[in-house]
């Protein structure tokens, strides 16, 4: 038995109804021997039909009342493996929410899209095969055997030791089968994930003539799960094969002692024929165990993977849940005038997930504001960073003044940004060292409210095929329109909103109207601002826009996000002069960490970086010359 099933909300109620089920089928059984045995050996000896009538009607009511203890048998299991499974998608589905888009490009959306929609319902058929299954063995197996043992001490004693071998071989054709299943549907993840990646990129791979040659490669992937299906159903044969053999062995072994003690006159013939009924009746659970473990096996991959991702949810940096596993709850010390935000995380857009959320209402930030002091200020405590090919992160260690609201992050490509951003966070757990939020380590739940308040604008937001309202309301579904329209208004898209023939109901994202590069930044811009978060992290927001809409999208952003912590990484050095702090990466380190103003006098590496672009006579520097 898995000992996660333990885990499981009401499995232990299951299983006290379940080993019930399974006595009584058991009982059943006795009844069904017990009284064809009687009908066979009073017609045997001559007997008349009436007077084997109460053995066939023994035999009749026991068969009854056997298939309706099987019938409810498997009612039993079948609401219960619904429900888990439907309580598992949710919980799986609230997850990928969780993960952030570095954990999501890890596992692939493809693979994750599988595991939630075809892995639970592999998961639904191993519940509801698996449990009754073992249960029937554990619990109807031994009682059999007891009743064998009650009407013949040596036949018991044969059953008792066939049954270890049968389970030995079982156990062994098992594990070459369990081998099997994992390359089955390690391919049929693999073959999801090509299809999935094909059907996304379908109009990309058309444009440039591949079209063809990347439908070779999914038909390759698709032949390569064939085989695996192929070499995982012919495990599965010669295992029913075994169990059948030694099933078949042992019964005769136990009919052959029966005759010849019947011969000898040791037995009596209705206790002989009774035993003979029950000897196969003895196999029966673990036979099906056998089947229904090979129809079962890959469900069993597809839990193991869902319960993987829920443990990491439940750790920092990996998502955040409380002890149950169930979506943290804010922390109690919410900030004056806030409604919990949305349960999507930053890193969503990513994700290509959506999510609800209560409604926070949105107001344009006025021209001038007093620039006081945010909550949730985070502190990095050397953090590092291991990647597959090495280091990203070394070492970091930076605080800020309470009163930065705009801090840039620099550096070459490669350096570190996105995976500074990705710590900041909270979706990246650093392998060495610590984030703080307000100088504190935060606990599960606190990661999770600190993801809660945070939007993400990433380098190429996602639009959805949907409205343009939806896309806006991404971060709170049920804003209103008056709310819509003002984060729109915000970020500059009013322009196109007067376009649009249908205005807030207009489509764009696949199958609707196309937007520019700029357009789609000015759409991440509004959800972050319907959203209502109080953070809100842009990685390379502008790097491939022209310069002209750079700077028309860099004014609005600065504007839209007046009063809000921004952090930005980003190589292009003119959004610095516009910055209150400035964390300079090389090579995965923190070489300098100042206001603009600071960093230019010390004449270290953010000033190299300066001189050395403005002699190449970039057009994407214009630093105020005061400042330095």
């Amino acid at each position: 038995m898995d000992r996660a099933w333990l885990e499981l909300p009401g499995f232990r109620g299951l299983l006290l109804r379940l080993g019930l089920l399974t006595t009584l089928q058991a009982g059943a059984v006795m009844l069904q021997a017990l009284g064809l045995a009687a009908a066979v050996a009073t017609l045997f000896h001559g007997g008349t039909g009436a007077e084997a009538a109460l053995g066939l009607a023994l035999f009749g009511g026991g068969w009854c009342v056997r298939h309706t203890l099987i019938w409810l048998e498997r009612r039993t299991a079948d609401r219960f493996a619904e429900r888990t499974a439907e309580a598992l998608r949710v919980r799986l589905t609230e997850t990928f929410f969780h993960m952030g888009p570095v954990a999501a490009a890890r596992e692939g959306s493809g693979r994750l899209v599988t595991l939630a929609m075809d892995g639970i319902d592999r998961v639904r058929v191993y519940l509801e095969l698996a449990i009754p299954r073992v249960i029937g063995m554990a619990v109807g197996t031994t009682l059999l055997i007891a009743a064998v043992a009650w009407l013949d001490a040596v036949s018991a004693l044969i059953l008792a030791v066939s049954l270890p071998v049968l389970i030995a071989f079982f156990i062994l054709m098992g594990l070459a089968a369990r081998r099997q299943a994992d390359r089955q549907w390690q391919s049929h993840r693999l073959l999801a994930h090509h299809f999935t990646d094909a059907l996304r990129g379908l109009r990309t791979l058309r444009e440039l003539g591949r079209s063809r040659a990347h439908g070779r490669t999914v038909e390759a992937v698709s032949e390569q799960h064939r085989g695996a299906t192929m070499r995982l159903l012919r495990v599965a044969f010669l295992s029913s094969f075994t169990l059948d053999f030694f099933s078949m062995l042992a019964v005769a072994f136990v009919a052959v002692g029966l005759g010849l003690r019947l011969i000898d006159g040791a037995i009596g013939l209705e206790r002989a024929l009774a035993v003979l009924v029950l000897a196969p009746e003895v196999f029966v659970p673990v036979r099906m165990l056998g089947t229904d473990y090979h129809a079962s096996l890959d469900g069993k991959e597809a839990w193991a993977d869902a319960r993987r991702i829920l443990d990491e949810r439940r750790r920092p940096g990996g998502g955040a849940s409380d002890q149950d596993g169930r979506p943290g709850v804010p922390l109690s010390d919410e900030r004056e005038g806030e409604t919990p935000a949305s349960a999507s995380p930053v890193g969503a857009d990513a994700c290509g997930v959506r999510a609800r959320s209560p409604i926070r209402p949105f107001v344009v930030p006025p021209a001038r504001v007093d620039r006081g002091v945010l909550p949730d200020l985070p502190s990095l405590h050397d953090v590092g960073v291991d990647g597959e090919d090495g280091p990203r992160l070394t070492g970091i260690r930076a605080e800020l003044p309470p009163q930065a609201l705009r801090i840039g992050i620099v550096g070459a490509s490669g350096s570190g940004k996105s995976t500074l951003l990705d710590v900041l966070s909270g979706f990246v757990r650093p392998d060495r060292g610590e984030l703080r939020l307000d100088g504190r380590t935060p606990g599960i739940s606190e990661v999770e409210s600190w993801q809660r308040r945070i939007a993400y604008i990433p380098q190429q937001p996602y639009l959805f095929a949907r409205t343009l309202a939806d896309n806006v309301r991404f971060y709170a579904p049920e804003a209103q329109d008056e709310e819509v329209r003002a984060a729109i208004e915000a970020a500059n898209l009013g322009p196109l909103l007067r376009q649009l023939p249908d205005g807030l109901e207009a489509r764009i994202g696949e199958g609707g109207r196309a937007l520019s590069g700029g357009q789609a930044q000015r759409v991440a811009l509004a959800r972050a601002l319907v959203g209502g978060r109080s953070t809100v992290l842009l990685d390379e927001p502008t790097a491939h826009l022209d310069i002209e809409t750079e700077w028309e999208l860099k004014a609005t952003i600065l504007q839209a996000l007046h009063g809000k912590r921004m952090f930005i990484a980003t190589h292009r050095l003119h959004w610095m002069a516009d910055m209150d702090w400035v964390w300079v990466m090389e090579r995965g380190r923190l070489v300098e960490a100042g206001t603009p103003a600071q960093l230019l006098e010390r004449r270290g590496r953010y000033y190299s970086m300066l001189t050395n672009r403005e002699e190449e006579g970039r057009d994407d520097i214009h630093i105020d010359r005061q400042a330095r």
